[in-house]
């Protein structure tokens, strides 16, 4: 493959933030340093009132942008046929030679079906499918929307050029639940989500966010079913009185499920004093303070492709108790600073959490720099 090939990148932009907005733009812009790269952004995903975020939709709580030079169509609308057309003119004018589609929720499948399409008709460039989740289990659980998702799905996987996930467990789930060759899909790292600043004074920190507890538990990012944190909470009222006397367990995240059951069991917990829960999405200038605050980041999945918030706790080079699931378990074996657990057991997550008591340790980053991330990008574009 010769320098001048050029690459799209589709993925949410930030009207919708989330972390796959996170990583298209850092993908993007990681990539520009070595190819001619293009982005086409989703940019209405589904009705604003459907999205569990929507307090956040359209906000401007990130400062992370595409780099300068890179074209970028911001506007690819689930419901507008009119920004179909300028997806259309885009791709014309743009002429990848490859075309890299994110996928993570099937809202978005007819809007990467038409691009499939529209890429056919004008140049038939190579595209590459890289997941982000196997299948999301409430999209899964909605009968239109599972119908919805199986048929469009299976229109845009069939004859794809190739494939990525983020670990050697999701490359054979995706395989065996989409009947893909398993030497078609390729295993590439998640990059670090290292853009929130430097790690800063503990006690500045904790200042900032009015907290004066000695030893402080984080658990950060959208709150789930899935996230376990109902153990979480149960683990933390586990401990010895004497460490929770002194201890604060920080929530942070929007709560996207189970809101009225995760308000009670706080409002009921005996320690529910010692509890702080921040129901809000957090926006980037703040986010150095709370991993800064923290002496430890619990994340009790109970099941896990990948998760943007280990690599942000890795980037801030803090321990991490996290369920021993899915990609996780490739994904922060070789960072000294993983504290595994099974999944959904309150003793062993309360066993990790008084391991870190008075420890105060910082740990390396993986090395996942983005420039090496890319370059196992590459080595897949020239094979194919």
């Amino acid at each position: 493959m010769t320098s001048n090939k050029s690459i799209c990148i589709v993925g949410p932009s930030k009207r919708f933030l989330s972390g796959i907005s996170y990583y298209t733009i850092r993908l993007a812009n990681a990539m520009s340093a070595e190819k001619n790269v293009s982005v086409i952004c989703f940019r209405q995903l589904l009705p604003t009132f459907l999205f569990p975020g929507k307090s956040h939709v359209g906000k401007n709580i990130s400062d992370l942008n595409f780099s300068p030079g890179i074209p970028v169509f911001d506007g690819m609308d689930y419901n507008n046929p009119l920004t179909w057309v300028q997806a259309y003119l885009f791709l014309k004018m743009q002429k990848p030679d490859i075309i890299v589609l994110q996928w993570w929720t099937s809202s978005v499948a007819h809007m990467q079906l038409l691009l499939k399409i529209f890429a056919n008709l004008l140049h038939k460039p190579k595209i590459i499918v890289e997941f982000h989740e196997v299948v999301d289990p409430f999209e899964e659980s909605i009968l239109p929307i599972r119908l919805y998702s199986k048929i469009t799905g299976k229109l845009l996987r069939r004859n794809l050029d190739a494939y990525i996930t983020h670990s050697e467990s999701d490359k054979q789930l995706v395989a065996e639940r989409y009947s893909i060759a398993p030497e078609k899909i390729h295993v590439i790292p998640h990059g670090l989500y290292d853009q929130y600043g430097e790690l800063l004074d503990i006690k500045a920190a904790r200042k900032n966010l009015l907290i004066n507890d000695e030893f402080v538990i984080l658990s950060f990012g959208l709150i789930r079913k899935y996230k376990g944190i109902p153990y979480l909470i149960r683990a933390f009222e586990q401990l010895p009185p004497q460490i929770l006397e002194k201890s604060r367990l920080l929530i942070v995240g929007e709560v996207w499920e189970d809101r009225k059951e995760l308000l009670d069991q706080i409002k009921t917990s005996s320690f529910s004093d010692r509890i702080t829960l921040v129901d809000d999405y957090v926006p980037d200038e703040k986010v150095n303070f709370y991993f800064s605050a923290a002496d430890v980041v619990v994340l009790p999945y109970l099941r896990a492709s990948q998760s943007g918030i280990a690599h942000i706790a890795m980037s801030f080079g803090k321990p991490v108790v996290v369920s021993e699931v899915g990609g996780l378990k490739e994904s922060m074996a070789s960072y000294e600073g993983t504290f595994f657990v099974p999944p959904g057991n309150v003793d062993s997550i309360k066993k990790a959490i008084l391991s870190q008591f008075g420890e105060k340790k910082y740990y390396e980053a993986p090395d996942q720099k983005w420039d090496k991330i890319i370059n196992c990008y590459i080595e897949l574009i020239q094979s194919i």
